[in-house]
């Protein structure tokens, strides 16, 4: 298999797709069977070589098999996962980002980061781990049923930190596949990162668990494909009517904070937009946050995305001028950090 500088540095030959010219009135009365997208020749491909190259090299003879459906997800029972459409072409990752006010996945690292962590949960389909007796001390049982919500403990340490919103407390195995794919880093940074944490003996578990698996061809060799992207009927309208309502509980209770630093586009047209300000600030806004409160990037960066996306469902701007914005903008992102720790202080304790 090629390395992966080879894989880092692909680049695909898009089809020449005609919906790519569409406005979104009009890419949105389109059916998802009517794309006619492939993975193999979409801006997803190469990620997915990265991924397996990533396996390769920790020992794994197992590769998840992987197909473009209309989210992200990895079915009970089969040991793979889909990619959403969006990520196939620039015209839909912009759609997207239209349609949602952000693009989950949109850039490398973080496409890699989900797609590892549906890796895990192909795994614990490919070799069911999660019927063993030791797998269900770690981490529980599978069975337990799916919150419709769940409250995260922002200052555990008995999960890791990946995802956003502390996925890996949701459920047992958003835990496995959450550990799985911090594990997939390096063992002496993960070891590092998670130094007297409680977490670690459930890195410990999973590193050795994947030493006894790899080698081994996997129990389900099933490979099946479910909501194909070529097989919904769907209009991408319909999907994202759906979309909106399932996720409306959109993060409203810093809307005032918001509005003492940004103002609606109609108040200043021409004004620059805060979503694309905070974007642009991003590795400043960290370093500051980072240095300032000596907390884990995680939280970082759930303050900066909270504020991003919903900028954007707001339709906000900036007050005056880039120099004038980055002070505010900053103690902005300081009172949400400090209000998520505020609210869980009953669940400080380890």
């Amino acid at each position: 298999m090629p390395s992966s500088r080879r894989h880092s540095s692909t680049r695909i030959a898009l089809p020449d797709y005609r919906w790519a010219h569409y406005d979104d009135a009009t890419l949105l009365n389109l059916r998802f069977s009517s794309l006619r997208l492939r993975l193999r020749n979409s801006l997803a491909w190469p990620d997915v070589e990265r991924l397996y190259a990533e396996l390769e090299r920790r020992g794994f003879v197992f590769r998840p098999h992987v197909w473009l459906s209309t989210e992200w997800f990895s079915p009970d029972g089969v040991p793979g996962f889909a990619i959403p459409f969006y990520l196939a072409h620039p015209r839909l990752r912009q759609l997207e980002r239209n349609m949602m006010g952000d693009v989950e996945g949109g850039n490398r690292k973080w496409r890699l980061r989900i797609m590892r962590h549906e890796t895990g949960h192909a795994i614990d389909n490919a070799y069911r781990l999660r019927r063993r007796a030791d797998w269900r001390r770690v981490f529980g049982r599978a069975s337990a049923p799916y919150p419709d919500d769940y409250s995260p403990r922002p200052s555990s340490r008995r999960h890791v930190l990946h995802l956003g919103h502390w996925y890996a407390q949701s459920h047992p195995t958003e835990d496995f596949a959450e550990t799985f794919a911090v594990w997939m880093q390096a063992r002496a940074r993960w070891q590092r990162d998670y130094e007297d944490w409680p977490v670690l003996r459930k890195l410990e578990f999973v590193d050795e668990l994947m030493g006894e698996v790899a080698l081994q061809p996997p129990r389900q060799r099933k490979r099946s494909v479910v909501e194909p992207l070529a097989a919904v009927d769907q209009t991408l309208g319909e999907h994202y009517e759906l979309k909106k309502a399932r996720y409306g509980g959109t993060e409203r209770r810093y809307d005032k904070w918001m509005s003492r630093v940004f103002v609606p586009r109609a108040r200043r047209p021409r004004a620059i937009a805060a979503s694309r300000f905070v974007r642009e600030i991003e590795p400043q806004l960290r370093r500051l946050l980072e240095r300032r409160a000596r907390l884990h990037p995680y939280f970082v960066d759930h303050a900066i995305r909270t504020v991003r996306q919903r900028a954007r469902q707001l339709d906000l701007v900036l007050r005056g001028s880039r120099r004038e914005a980055k002070r505010p903008v900053v103690r902005l992102h300081e009172r949400i950090v400090l209000d998520v720790l505020q609210r869980n202080r009953e669940n400080y304790a380890l």
